[in-house]
């Protein structure tokens, strides 16, 4: 009976950990630690343990709430599509209610932290919940093919959560930051649609690919791609990273502009999957090469 009952509890916490979809949330919760990292580097700024475990809990906190009500939000849809028809709450190992109320609690826990950071984080925080969960899911997410781009605005959150948390000093440094997350969305998002339109389109939701051709969509993919990989140069020109930056963008960033080259040429779903399980990557290296970068310069 106590091994079942361990077998039981192991299983619930499983499908509450599951239903934060934590694939999501450990990029963003990333981005706030190696923005963070990145501003105590340039301006040798220490930063508290306590802070540490602020911010990294408050964003791991609210990065879960977000993705929790979306889920909650999107039950019928997800029940719809192969891809998430699995997941914790349209499979009915987590009630709607119940999903609500945790998601709810993690909200608190989240506005909580960051308002013991500063009165920065926690506006923050409070935009970037606003906007993935209204903004996005409740509003936008079943209307309009801008969805992902209103909505990602909270994707750039947890990266400017990081840097505010140490000093709002050169602040245009965290503003890119989180405008690089920001403008890597749509690439990410749209070329997982483009990969999975059948499933978009059996669930009504408006996604670019559905709503576009595939012709046009290739090439709005293609373009939102140079955008961002031109983007990811700015930070070499405020004088604050070096080559180490400049050389890693630059690198990362040919890469991700000849996969959505190849996409643009050869629309399959091959090419459709490479360029979305090659942008998670090209996002992390960028942020490994803010802090690496930093790291070796001397402070100002």
């Amino acid at each position: 009976m106590d091994t079942v009952r361990q077998v039981s509890v192991g299983s619930k916490i499983k499908d509450y950990y599951e239903v934060t979809k934590p694939k999501i949330w450990y990029l963003l919760v990333f981005t706030t630690f190696g923005a963070a990292l990145t501003a105590s580097f340039l301006f040798d700024i220490p930063i508290e343990p306590m802070t540490w475990v602020l911010l990294i809990g408050g964003v791991t906190a609210g990065s879960a709430a977000a993705e929790t009500l979306t889920g909650y939000i999107d039950r019928d849809i997800d029940a719809k599509m192969d891809r998430t028809k699995d997941r914790p709450i349209p499979s009915g190992r987590i009630s709607p209610k119940n999903a609500l109320v945790f998601g709810l609690v993690l909200t608190g826990i989240s506005l909580v932290m960051t308002w013991f950071i500063n009165v920065w984080a926690f506006g923050l925080m409070a935009f970037g919940l606003f906007d993935n969960v209204l903004v996005y899911s409740k509003w936008l997410k079943r209307r309009s093919q801008s969805n992902i781009i209103l909505g990602g605005f909270s994707g750039g959150a947890p990266a400017l959560i990081g840097y505010v948390a140490v000093t709002t000093m050169n602040i245009e440094i965290g503003l890119v930051m989180a405008g690089l997350v920001f403008l890597w969305i749509p690439t990410h998002i749209w070329s997982l649609a483009l990969h999975i339109k059948k499933d978009y389109s059996k669930a009504g939701v408006p996604m670019l690919p559905v709503v576009s051709s595939e012709k046009s969509s290739v090439r709005i993919i293609a373009g939102t791609t140079v955008m961002m990989v031109v983007f990811s140069i700015l930070p070499f020109f405020f004088n604050q990273f070096g080559y180490i930056y400049l050389i890693t963008a630059g690198a990362f960033g040919a890469v991700m502009l000849a996969l959505s080259a190849w996409l643009l040429v050869r629309p399959t779903e091959r090419a459709s999957w490479t360029v979305f399980k090659f942008t998670s990557p090209y996002l992390t290296a960028l942020f490994i090469a803010f802090m690496v970068d930093a790291y070796f310069k001397p402070p100002v």
